[in-house]
């Protein structure tokens, strides 16, 4: 059902043509918990305000926060997925008791998913009229069925045979206590389906040379999401690997959405029995060949030239997507650790050039941000005692950053003060000077000449 709402909802509403959207793991993983403690109505409830967030999130325009994602947490997150992608096809070549297939059952299957990878391969380079990916798996399965192969089916794995469900509002009390409950599930739902999304989103971006609108995106999936719900539904987001499929095939207009929404629901409806039918070792083959088009291939050959932190994050992005299996989460690491990387060098450049003049006035020329990772530094650069009566410290090169930075002025000045000793602040920007004043009401500002900014302050 999830397809089928954004099938419909995406021409309408999303900003990115070509991505496909479904049930996922990494939502599935949110509430399953949910599931268990209070059953399936909750969940549904669940989705639908998940939905709603995500609309809001859209309203609001909170796309834009994907911009605080590096360029190497995308690196990690696309080669752990490729990596998951092979590894889940590994379980294609043993049998039913969990031991790898040897003999003619190996070599069959093994025969079948080289000639699917050949023909992904191969036929583009010939023509792509058609889809690679189709002529390989009904090529495929014309082989099978013409020799009367004996391999494994779709069929012998699940049945994809369903219905269509109807319309259903969450039996559930409509209470303050069951917000209560749902909407910490719902927030990180929301929260995991937007980053999965965008993260999507800018992949393909990057594939096509074109750029997708995240906030209508989040519109969309808000919207698909509510539906879902109330059609009982567990809910989903962008799915990466179907994506990019869809764009390799040559997809690039919103009707190969619809198309995908549309198909999945007439096999799963009335095309199951065909369906089931299909040798698992052709589509085994297609999604080793999505692996293959998936891992960053080029972000190997830079290990050499990324800095060394960059490595470090994509390593561990990779890893825990590995691991885990939990793709926002191996992002939402990423961009912490990508982030703390990021403090501790610039709390490195802090600097100060100190000089006398010739009236016996001590500058002290600040180079580097003033945040709170750099305060200690900045604090060591001052010589208190010795100092001269009257010092001026420039903030020329410099910006005062944040609340510890306006703490940290707010000791050095009276620390001088305690001596007896007058300091000018000078070439403070108008975004520090606002903080300035906006710490007075917070913190206890030093008092010494200005009135304004109880610090003396020189606009030069």
């Amino acid at each position: 059902m999830q397809h089928l709402f954004w099938g419909w909802l995406h021409p309408f509403f999303g900003g990115r043509p070509g991505m496909i959207s479904g049930a996922t793991g990494a939502v599935a993983v949110v509430i399953v918990a949910l599931a268990i403690s209070h059953g399936a109505e909750y969940v549904f409830a669940t989705v639908v305000l998940a939905g709603i967030i995500q609309v809001l999130a859209g309203v609001f325009r909170l796309g834009k926060l994907m911009r605080l994602v590096p360029h190497p947490v995308i690196f990690g997150f696309v080669n752990g997925l490729a990596v998951i992608i092979f590894m889940s096809q590994l379980d294609q070549f043993k049998d039913d008791t969990g031991n790898w297939l040897t003999g003619q059952s190996l070599y069959i299957i093994l025969g079948l998913v080289i000639l699917t990878m050949f023909i992904i391969w191969g036929l583009p380079k010939l023509t792509k009229a058609v889809p690679a990916s189709l002529i390989a798996i009904l090529t495929v399965f014309g082989i099978v069925l013409a020799f009367g192969i004996d391999t494994k089916n779709v069929g012998d794995i699940a049945s994809i045979q369903g219905g269509f469900p109807p319309f259903n509002i969450p039996s559930v009390p409509f209470t303050f206590e069951t917000l209560v409950l749902i909407f910490p599930y719902a927030a990180v739902m929301a929260g995991v389906g937007l980053i999965e999304s965008l993260l999507t989103l800018n992949i393909i971006d990057e594939i096509t040379e074109t750029r997708g609108r995240g906030n209508k995106e989040a519109v969309a999936q808000g919207a698909a999401n509510m539906l879902s719900g109330f059609f009982s539904g567990m809910g989903g987001c962008a799915m990466l690997g179907q994506s990019l499929i869809n764009i390799s095939n040559g997809a690039r207009a919103r009707l190969s959405g619809i198309v995908a929404a549309v198909a999945l629901l007439m096999f799963v409806m009335f095309g199951a029995g065909f369906i089931e039918l299909l040798p698992m070792a052709a589509l085994t083959g297609l999604m080793i060949m999505v692996a293959i088009g998936t891992f960053e291939w080029a972000s190997l050959r830079t290990f050499n030239k990324m800095p060394k932190s960059d490595i470090f994050v994509m390593v561990v992005v990779t890893l825990v997507t590995v691991l885990l299996h939990n793709l926002a989460l191996a992002v939402v690491v990423g961009v912490i650790i990508a982030a703390l990387v990021f403090a501790w060098d610039n709390a490195k450049r802090i600097r100060a050039r100190k000089s006398v003049d010739e009236n016996g006035i001590k500058h002290y020329e600040i180079y580097g941000p003033l945040f709170f990772g750099s305060v200690i530094a900045f604090n060591e650069k001052f010589d208190i005692l010795n100092d001269p009566e009257e010092v001026i410290i420039d903030f020329k090169e410099s910006r005062v950053v944040d609340m510890s930075a306006i703490e940290a002025l707010n000791k050095i000045t009276g620390r001088y003060h305690k001596v007896g000793k007058k300091v000018h602040l000078r070439h403070l920007s108008p975004d520090c000077q606002k903080l300035l004043q906006n710490a007075d009401k917070i913190i206890d500002v030093n008092v010494l000449e200005d009135p304004n900014y109880k610090v003396v302050v020189d606009r030069i």
